[in-house]
């Protein structure tokens, strides 16, 4: 498994900061000028075949959270002070000794690399839409749902198919690929005439994207990461995701899934995706994010989380273990998962 250490997790949630909200005019302006300013289009570089050029491998680690704290309500903007508290914090808990060490997770927190920089435009969430900055409710359906779903922290764990995708590194699934996450937030794109491919490093999927205006496949063909077509509207691509298998559900989502990308090449240094999440089964109403991406530092490294890997064998291993010995104690297995410490924000 690769990753780009340099520090202890940068797990930021402004709610946690109890900061008391004073916000200056001048500073809710200067974040909202920041936020104009980074948004409005500049001369991109395009391929030999006209497209414009979006390829490169790019960078989208922050702290800012997919969700926007409530105590922001619709305020959209970080103040300058508020800002600087977050990344300094940030600053430390990559730089400086971990500050909690947890028993029981996956990775340790100095293994990590979130980022420590607040999103461009100082934004107090990732979702611009709806304007509370906060993934709409579920249904009436996507409650029940959820209410029956198998509660894997009291997994007995009784074969390697009680395990999660991630963890059995079948797919990161989406759109968890394309948030966020505690590291590998990278991505690349090549472009050929009629196709793109964006390759997500976590997990190395590698999605052909074939802007020919094919239809896409029948409703009863489905895939772990759905069925993806695109076309450009002006200097954007558009990917249309559809046609998911629902084995590998996102936050209770359906194979109803359906997710909008809009890639901007904004400028030679900036790359802007739009991401549109829909599934009308689960959510009153969709929700889009906002997420500036940079070039990264270096190529992308494959992500070869089973080679040589014994987590699987050791874990079934002591699952086995403690059966054993809850049956010698009369009592049942169980306890809490060690294994989901993905921290999405």
């Amino acid at each position: 498994m690769r990753m780009r250490v340099t520090g202890p997790v940068a797990v930021v949630l402004a709610a946690t900061l109890g900061f008391t909200v004073v916000t200056a005019q001048a500073q809710q302006a200067a974040g909202a000028a920041a936020a104009s300013a980074a948004s409005k289009p500049k001369p991109v570089p395009r391929t030999p075949w006209g497209d414009p050029d979006l390829q490169g491998t790019w960078d989208y680690r922050t702290i800012t959270p997919l969700e926007r704290a409530r105590e922001f309500g619709t305020r959209e903007f970080y103040t300058e002070e508020e800002k600087k508290t977050l990344e300094a914090r940030a600053g430390r808990r990559m730089d400086g000794p971990p500050e909690e060490i947890r028993p029981g997770l996956t990775h340790a927190q100095y293994w990590t690399d979130p980022g420590r920089f607040i999103s461009d435009g100082y934004r107090t969430s990732l979702i611009i839409d709806p304007p509370d900055g906060r993934i709409p409710a579920l249904t009436a359906e996507g409650k029940a749902r959820q209410a029956r779903a198998p509660n894997r922290n009291n997994s007995v764990n009784a074969s390697w198919l009680d395990r999660g995708n991630q963890e059995r590194c079948i797919t990161y699934g989406l759109p968890s690929a394309s948030l966020p996450t505690l590291y590998n937030n990278n991505i690349q794109i090549v472009q050929a005439p009629g196709y793109a491919v964006i390759v997500h490093e976590m997990i190395h999927e590698a999605r052909i994207v074939p802007l020919d205006g094919r239809p896409k496949l029948n409703d009863h063909v489905q895939a772990w990461i759905g069925d993806t077509r695109g076309h450009w509207e002006g200097d954007t691509l558009v990917v249309e995701t559809t046609n998911f298998n629902g084995k590998n559900n996102y936050r209770g989502s359906t194979t109803g899934l359906h997710l909008t990308e809009r890639y901007t090449r904004v400028d030679e240094g900036r790359l802007e995706l739009r991401l549109t999440v829909n599934d009308p089964t689960t959510w009153e109403k969709p929700w889009t994010v906002l997420l500036p991406m940079r070039p990264t530092e270096g190529e992308l490294i494959e992500y070869a989380c089973h080679e040589a890997n014994l987590s699987m064998f050791n874990l079934l291993e002591v699952a086995r273990d403690a059966e054993k010995d809850a049956a010698k104690k009369g009592k049942a297995p169980g306890g809490a998962d060690p294994a989901d410490d993905r921290q999405e924000r």
